[in-house]
């Protein structure tokens, strides 16, 4: 693996010259399209094959089916996964790169097609594995969703970042992109709806 410019360190280490199969070990990562990750007959399959290719399937970290149902897909579990919603493959997605638990998600755009109910969902999952020590790191438009979880805020523009900080710094009432409390109450210092307090 070699970056274009600059360098990409996973755990301290460079990627460059480790076999691909080893970072993917540290890292999971979910495309912007999950399709690109659905390829097996049922949604159970999906699990069943990521955790057979990283020698897990006898010892898996996550128990698959509690992970399907913690996700919403426990009914679906059968399914062929390109006949599911968006959002539903979308679930399936995440569910296929986080049940061998790595201890960094790269995640792209991934409330892309999820309903209201599937997010809460997804940013419960979100808060408890960087609780558990998993980084995270989200590519996304959805601000409500940077302001509720993240550390570390860094806005690209064409490729390159325009600004970076805590998320009070960055999206705050004088960004652009701050959440939609900011825009509604912009003096009171809120950045999501769970710190309202009337």
């Amino acid at each position: 693996m070699h970056p274009q410019r600059g360098e990409v360190r996973v755990r301290g280490r460079s990627v460059v010259g480790r076999p691909v199969a080893q970072v993917c070990r540290e890292v999971g990562y979910l495309p912007q399209n999950p399709n690109a990750l659905l390829f097996a007959d049922t949604v159970q399959e999906e699990l069943t094959i990521t955790l057979r290719n990283h020698g897990l399937l006898e010892r898996p970290p996550v128990p698959p089916e509690a992970l399907l149902a913690r996700l919403g897909l426990a009914g679906v579990a059968e399914a062929y996964p390109r006949d599911l919603s968006v959002g539903q493959r979308q679930r399936v997605a995440l569910a296929a790169i986080t049940v061998t638990r790595p201890p960094l998600l790269l995640l792209d755009e991934p409330t892309r097609g999820l309903d209201y109910r599937a997010k809460e969902t997804l940013a419960r999952l979100l808060q408890e594995w960087r609780d558990e020590g998993v980084g995270v790191l989200l590519a996304t438009h959805d601000v409500e969703l940077v302001a509720r979880l993240a550390d570390r805020v860094a806005l690209l523009e064409a490729g390159r970042i325009r600004v970076q900080g805590p998320p009070a710094q960055v999206l705050g009432p004088a960004s652009p992109f701050a959440p939609q409390i900011v825009r509604l109450f912009p003096g009171y210092g809120w950045l999501t709806p769970e710190e309202v307090r009337l």
